[in-house]
């Protein structure tokens, strides 16, 4: 069954604003809790990620005991919390803001209807990502199921501004990316030690012109990388976690086997160079193991 398009309700040059109204809202109710933390940089094959440490999870953990003792339903977008409300993005998604965010101004594009985070991305997912990419400089990423490091069942799609850190280039992983090999549109990170496959982009272009483009390129990757989809255009269940990042000028897929190395959680942030720890031992664990040796281990093997 062919998965039909979507009227784009955000009107152009208006998201900013209205994210930038939206965090002073929730910020001024409360809805929105911003979880502080600390950061370093870590050198390890080529690039310097960018790691940050929390330095409190009081109000997630205290706000989670609560919701299980109140028996409040587990899913936080159906229906989502108005006052992290952002915008209208399309009649299939609609934005709202992380509520527990790390990342400053971080967006959430939420299926309007319930979709499961495992079942693929479709054409109306593509439409409503692009609709925010345009708008600002920004890191676009889908994390597809739990071993790859989705929180929420419900399918969210998320976008965070760039630059991800206050030095360097905007998306730590960059340095690798003049080493690209390419066969075909299908390339590779010859710095990167699992599989993976990595797309560049052509010039800009409206958005349902750049919608169907990397919607068809999302599906070649997949494929590239042995991850199954339906026969049609329609949705369907992943047969194996991943990790999407999408920019104006790249897209890169990376299958996962599971979510957590040594204890720190991992997801599409950690493949973009910008990885989240819970403590000072999560920090000193990654600094002698290596990132680059830790987001292989939750990846897959390259192919001999």
């Amino acid at each position: 069954m062919k998965t039909e398009k979507s009227k784009i309700l955000i009107r152009k040059g208006t998201l900013r604003d209205a994210l930038m109204r939206a965090t002073a809202r929730a910020l001024g109710t409360g809805a929105l809790l911003p979880i502080p933390t600390e950061y370093e940089f870590v050198e390890d094959g080529g690039v310097r990620f960018f790691v940050r440490s929390l330095t409190s999870l009081a109000r997630k953990d205290e706000e989670k005991k609560k919701q299980k003792q109140e028996g409040r339903p587990v899913n936080p977008f159906l229906p989502f919390d108005k006052d992290l409300f952002v915008a209208d993005i399309s009649e299939a998604h609609v934005a709202v803001l992380n509520k527990y965010n790390v990342v400053e101004h971080h967006l959430l594009v939420v299926t309007r209807e319930f979709e499961d985070q495992e079942t693929l991305l479709t054409i109306r997912d593509f439409e409503a990502l692009w609709a925010c990419l345009q708008e600002y400089n920004s890191l676009g990423f889908y994390n597809g199921g739990e071993a790859a490091g989705a929180s929420q069942r419900h399918k969210h799609l998320q976008v965070v501004p760039l630059p991800l850190a206050p030095e360097g280039p905007a998306v730590p992983l960059e340095p690798l990316f003049g080493g690209a090999q390419f066969k075909g549109k299908m390339g590779t990170l010859p710095g990167l030690p699992f599989l993976h496959v990595f797309a560049r982009l052509g010039a800009a272009c409206p958005i349902p012109a750049a919608a169907e483009k990397t919607f068809a390129l999302y599906r070649d990757m997949l494929r590239h990388v042995g991850i199954k989809g339906p026969a049609g255009d329609g949705p369907g269940k992943q047969s194996g976690p991943y990790c999407l990042l999408v920019t104006r000028e790249w897209m890169l897929l990376v299958p996962r086997s599971v979510e957590f190395f040594e204890g720190i959680s991992i997801n599409s942030l950690g493949y973009a160079g910008a990885l989240l720890v819970r403590d000072l031992q999560q920090m000193e664990t990654l600094k002698m193991r290596g990132p680059m040796e830790a987001l292989r281990n939750v990846a897959l093997p390259l192919r001999k």
